[in-house]
């Protein structure tokens, strides 16, 4: 794995890689949402990837640039969420194995989503000490190559995927906003954006109860994310190393938008364009409806991030 940054060339190499593998997801319009809001507005679907989510693009990505050595001994992870089904996935589509540590406590249906996909599970405490910990017992003994969640080369150039397609298909973008939380998503979005259009602005959004990126923008100064309090389970991670980075380098503002945003956001998304959304996913429309950015005329991509909802806990009556 390259230490160096990704640039668009490496997102172009992980396209050409995964793009056999991969739903290439529509991107949607309603025109009520753009006569409210006085912009024409692209939502990037990637609630209608594999596994319901963008992360199955860069776990791909990530299993198919293994060498066959490493191949050979399998992957492994540390997640509950989607990064979690989606490496199962990609490895059971490798025909190589998947070793997944998991907390206990995660939801249920989240353990059933991994074995369904192939994934072997190790469970451990709910603390990110005992998943480091265990995962490390698990590479002693298994051999698997480690593949993080986001702050990883290959995983990085795979989510860039989702824009570059969002671009070949729209055209020139004024805007294009996507969620932050541990940052592989806008980190990738970021380098398709400026590879494709330069002038085009990377807008990210934070919820404000999980506002560490935020801060770590603003001040220059890397923050890590301390008892986040949101809804949008799957923007509560710290960023890396690496997406911190390319955030500095590439995106143009991070900012930040209310739980009642998100509901609100995640509500018309539902109601106007009648398709599931994940709160994480809602989080860049929230602040287009919040007005924290002004899209009047504009021509703006929105990546919804995913589609992975408990149904039994719909913010929405």
């Amino acid at each position: 794995m390259s230490t160096d940054l990704p640039v668009f060339k490496d997102v172009v190499d992980a396209h050409e890689r995964i793009r056999k593998f991969v739903h290439k997801t529509p991107v949607l319009t309603s025109s009520g949402i753009n006569k409210l809001f006085g912009s024409s507005l692209y939502f990037k679907c990637e609630n209608f990837q594999k596994v319901g989510a963008f992360k199955f693009r860069g776990a791909t990505n990530a299993v198919l640039s293994l060498t066959e050595e490493a191949a050979r001994k399998g992957v492994g992870t540390h997640s509950s969420g989607n990064h979690a089904a989606a490496l199962s996935l990609a490895a059971r589509m490798k025909g190589i194995e998947a070793h997944i540590v998991m907390p206990h406590t995660a939801p249920e249906i989240k353990k059933v989503a991994v074995r369904e996909y192939g994934g072997i599970i190790t469970y451990c405490e709910p603390t990110l000490e005992s998943r480091e910990t265990t995962m490390e017992e698990v590479i002693a003994r298994t051999g698997v190559t480690f593949v993080p969640s986001y702050d990883h080369f290959n995983i990085i150039c795979g989510q860039g995927t989702a824009t570059k397609e969002l671009i070949e298909e729209i055209g020139e973008l004024d805007i294009v906003m996507g969620p932050v939380g541990g940052g592989g998503l806008i980190s990738g979005t970021a380098i398709s954006t400026k590879g494709m259009i330069p002038p085009a602005r990377v807008i990210a959004v934070e919820p404000i109860g999980a506002d560490d990126a935020y801060r770590s923008f603003k001040t220059g100064k890397f923050v890590p994310s301390v008892n986040p309090q949101t809804m949008a389970d799957g923007l509560l991670t710290s960023l890396g190393k690496l997406t911190f980075r390319i955030i500095m380098d590439k995106v143009d503002d991070i900012v930040t938008v209310s739980e009642d945003a998100i509901v609100a956001a995640m509500r018309m998304i539902w109601e106007r364009m009648k398709i599931v959304v994940e709160p994480s996913g809602a989080v860049p429309f929230a602040a287009i409806i919040e007005n924290k950015i002004d899209v009047t005329g504009k021509r703006v991509g929105l990546i919804l991030s995913g589609g992975n909802v408990d149904l039994a806990k719909l913010p929405f009556k």
